[in-house]
């Protein structure tokens, strides 16, 4: 039995590890070339660039269309406006997600209903039919954590009811379900491509569809300079509105990030790939340890987790003599000594947060989710499982596969869960059952 560093042992991280087994983006010369050339000929309120780079960027998912936008909340914002959301409708969404996802749905009068989250923490299709209603217009799936959903499903249920699909790849660009590009599955998908996020090009949001008409309202949304471009409507419906964005916003992307986009993307998949050989490489050396389990996707079915944006395994405190998954983490980080902190938890679950309960947006004198309603859509939370029965924490987050030094990190996650019992033993308060302790990550 190996004493743990939290209680005197000796850590099992003593050294700095190779800065490249972290440095994410990469960033080179080509990327900055890219970004000067926006500074020095002052383009970055164009849309020359962009346009270049939604091409690119269709072609590479394998849609019609993509559409840039400044970030990747007014992306998703603007998919809802293209399906049509509107007041009195209902979108599913799974609750543990970040608010991004669904938040604007208040803004067009709908109303979320939160939906069950499997232990892999992405949404479950067993708990749909539950959030079923006459007023459900669309499901909004979410690829959290780079973990794919299960499509196959949800798109079954989705056609049987004759629901909208909205996909949000925020943690997953990239990724592969079954052998299919997360992103191609529902009517339209948006993600975030900010600066930590796996596809990294500064601030900016992707939407991406093979719907005409969907393409053309999340365009008359927020992009008012392309609402001047003479024939870009193919219907009659948006004609009248030409030179007023009808979100009342501007989408337009600063084109310092689509210029590094347009870098980043020719080595996308290669680093990913990377990427990915490093994470599997982690994770394998942790299989089978009692009480934690990596969530990644099945490979062998031609899945992936895509660039494995913030890594996190799934925890199981009824394994490890009830101790806390919080508990847990702090043994963890001192065998780390300072090299990562490894944090209990993910987003909170949204049904939780006041915005959800009690916020009244436009004064109605009921709270905006159910403004529009035609039932308290409040009540349907409590079905919802207490968030304290889904576990998870962070593990780090490996660009470059050095087993060597994985190895390490690897073997002090492995030496707190097989010496569980001396935590157990120093502090039993903190071992009656963990709790989920939120922390936002966009």
């Amino acid at each position: 039995m190996e004493k743990l560093a939290i209680l005197g042992g000796t850590p099992v991280i003593q050294k700095d590890a190779p800065e490249a087994l972290f440095k994410w983006p990469i960033i080179t010369e080509e990327d900055e070339a890219a970004a000067l050339d926006v500074v020095r000929n002052n383009k970055y309120s164009g849309t020359d660039i962009t346009l270049q780079f939604q091409e690119e960027f269709a072609a590479w998912q394998g849609t019609e269309y993509a559409l840039a936008f400044n970030n990747g909340t007014l992306s998703l914002e603007a998919a809802m406006f293209a399906i049509g959301l509107g007041a009195g409708d209902e979108i599913i969404c799974p609750t543990k997600t970040y608010w991004a996802s669904v938040v604007a749905a208040t803004g067009f009068g709908a109303s979320a209903v939160f939906c069950n989250i499997t232990d892999m923490l992405t949404l479950d299709p067993a708990d749909l039919e539950r959030c079923l209603s006459p007023r459900t217009k669309a499901i909004m799936v979410v690829h959290y954590f780079g973990y794919p959903c299960d499509m196959d499903a949800i798109m079954a249920f989705a056609k049987k009811h004759n629901l909208l699909v909205i996909e949000d790849v925020s943690h997953a660009q990239g990724g592969l379900y079954k052998g299919k590009k997360l992103g191609t599955f529902g009517d339209v998908a948006a993600m975030s491509l900010m600066s930590w996020k796996s596809f990294a090009a500064g601030e900016m949001g992707m939407m991406v569809t093979n719907n005409r008409r969907y393409y053309e309202r999340a365009i008359a949304y927020a992009h008012y300079e392309r609402n001047n471009e003479k024939n870009i409507w193919e219907s009659d419906e948006l004609k009248p509105y030409f030179n007023i964005p009808l979100g009342g916003v501007k989408g337009r992307v600063n084109q310092i990030c689509p210029a590094i986009g347009r870098v980043q993307l020719k080595y996308y998949d290669e680093r990913t790939a990377e990427l990915r050989r490093a994470m599997n490489y982690f994770f394998d050396q942790l299989e089978g340890v009692p009480g934690i389990k990596p969530i990644r996707a099945n490979e062998a079915e031609g899945s992936t987790s895509a660039g494995f944006y913030s890594p996190h395994m799934a925890y199981y405190p009824e394994e490890l003599g009830g101790l806390s998954v919080r508990r847990f983490c702090e043994a963890v980080n001192a065998e780390l000594n300072g090299r990562f902190k490894s944090w209990d938890g993910g987003n909170y679950c949204l049904h939780t947060h006041a915005f959800f309960q009690t916020y009244d947006p436009i004064h109605l004198g009921k709270p905006g989710r159910i403004a529009f309603a035609e039932r308290d859509l409040r009540e349907d939370d409590k079905y919802l499982k207490p968030s304290e029965e889904k576990y998870c924490f962070s593990v780090p987050w490996f660009i470059q596969c050095m087993p060597e030094e994985i190895d390490l990190y690897a073997a002090a996650y492995r030496k707190v869960a097989e010496n569980y019992a001396q935590l157990l033993d120093s502090d039993k308060d903190e071992a009656q059952g963990g709790r989920w302790h939120g922390k936002e990550n966009e």
